[in-house]
């Protein structure tokens, strides 16, 4: 449950309204058959995006590129990202069934800072679910990255200024990410992460035995009971991911996916949605989710929870949408020695341990058009507010080709929305136009704020 926190003043809801939409919440439409003419995915890090369309172009499915590009963000964007957080993700099949994978961050028994992880089994069990590529297929781009080398992104370097502090803090992170004199590396910046390299390739080899159990489990472990942690060695090894039915949520036509109500995610997004029917004539998007806040007694809450978000579709018409954390930006900012695994954060030690109830994966279908939306918010209440916008301007039929389509959370890099809008099978994979962020398609298309696509000239990156 989502228990009141009081850490820093919450950032200001940046939502205007749109105009009424009739009959929330009434009886349910059946899955669309619908399937899109193009492979798309969109995420916060446009290296791992790259990567996930990679995939799609290969023939993979949308539960492989989202694959990829998570494990790709583990090393190009591990302040959200890291192999010690955990997270959520909807996935609706070609035939219309949808269901959730939850694997989020849990306090241990015993008590302590840090959490147990749940992404890499998370991944894995939702890959090898709906997946059609072989998963060292999709652990390559991120293993190649770690070990030859990645350039800061834009996304990236913005979180990390806001992070120094953290990273002076943890000599791994300030071998990675400062230089000589202690300052920030710029985006551009070539980082190799030999360490993180090295346990990407056991879980390619081994699966999440390679993390959870043997040398690395090991080191995770004794290294996290050594800073006062209370996670035993069978706790780690025998983490196990939720996997169950989303709950639906009806707008009109438009029949929304979201985390189960037994889930802080699927309790807030519920609420906030429900909350939109006694200010639809305005839509005062930001005035409804003042109010779930308050509901939920969520006072205050820092700036960068840790955590990001990205989705995809495939030509067969699969759709996930993800969403994952670390609990506050590099999580407990503590990295195990040698793996290069840093700690997320306990979910019940800090107010950034109310990640997990924002994030907001979210997928729409709308009768014989299928997947309408795919998409996520996540960051906070503002990322949660930008995601239901995009579900509200879709039930009112409004077209969302652009960037500009989307409202932006007000704080992003730090909260983002991120959304593929399809209509009679035609998508537009569209990033939050606030951040740094890539909508692209298999074939090389990428969203911009003019045009819908454009197609990147040859030898452009």
């Amino acid at each position: 449950m989502i228990q009141k926190r009081v850490v820093a003043v919450l950032g200001g809801l940046f939502l205007t309204g749109c105009s009424s939409i009739s009959g929330l919440f009434e009886g349910e439409t059946p899955p669309g058959l619908v399937t899109p003419t193009g492979a798309y995915v969109v995420g916060d890090e446009a290296q791992a995006v790259k990567a996930g369309a990679a995939v799609l172009a290969e023939g993979g499915s949308a539960a492989d590129a989202v694959t990829a590009i998570y494990f790709a963000m583990s090393v190009t964007y591990p302040v959200a990202a890291g192999l010690g957080g955990g997270g959520l993700c909807i996935v609706r099949n070609a035939n219309g069934n949808v269901e959730t994978f939850g694997f989020l961050t849990r306090d241990s028994k015993g008590g302590g800072p840090y959490a147990l992880a749940g992404n890499v089994r998370g991944f894995w069990d939702l890959q090898h679910a709906y997946g059609k590529l072989t998963w060292d297929r999709l652990m390559t781009p991120a293993e190649t990255m770690a070990t030859s080398g990645f350039a800061i992104s834009d996304a990236l370097e913005t979180r990390l200024n806001a992070s120094l502090d953290i990273l002076r803090l943890d000599a791994n992170l300030a071998y990675e990410f400062l230089d000589d004199n202690g300052n920030l590396k710029p985006a551009g910046t070539m980082i190799v992460n030999t360490d993180i390299a090295k346990t990407l390739t056991a879980i390619k080899t081994q699966g999440p035995d390679g993390f959870y159990r043997g040398e690395i489990g090991k080191k995770i472990v004794d290294y996290a009971m050594q800073q006062g942690s209370g996670i035993s060695a069978d706790e780690f090894a025998s983490y196990v991911a939720m996997r169950e039915p989303a709950q639906s949520v009806v707008m009109g036509d438009l029949t929304a996916y979201i985390p189960p109500g037994n889930l802080g995610a699927g309790a807030f997004s519920v609420t906030l949605l429900r909350k939109l029917t006694d200010v639809m004539s305005s839509l005062d998007i930001g005035q409804a989710t003042r109010e779930t806040l308050e509901q939920f007694q969520v006072e205050a809450l820092p700036k960068d929870l840790g955590a990001t978000g990205f989705a995809a579709i495939d030509k067969t018409g699969e759709s996930v949408a993800c969403g994952v954390t670390m609990n506050g930006s590099f999580g407990s900012g503590r990295t195990t020695p040698v793996v290069g695994v840093t700690l997320a954060r306990a979910p019940a030690s800090s107010a950034a341990g109310l990640s997990s109830a924002f994030i907001t994966p979210v997928i729409a279908s709308r009768g014989q058009d299928g997947a309408a939306v795919t998409g996520v918010g996540s960051g906070g209440p503002n990322g949660a507010a930008s995601m239901a916008y995009v579900l509200l301007r879709s039930a009112r039929g409004d077209e969302l080709t652009q960037t500009t389509d989307l409202r932006t959370t007000g704080l992003a890099p730090f909260s983002t929305v991120n959304a593929i809008a399809c209509q009679k099978g035609s998508c537009a994979p569209l990033n939050d136009p606030g951040s740094s962020g890539l909508g692209m398609g298999a074939d090389g298309t990428v969203s911009s704020a003019g045009p819908p696509l454009v197609r990147q000239q040859e030898g452009e990156q």
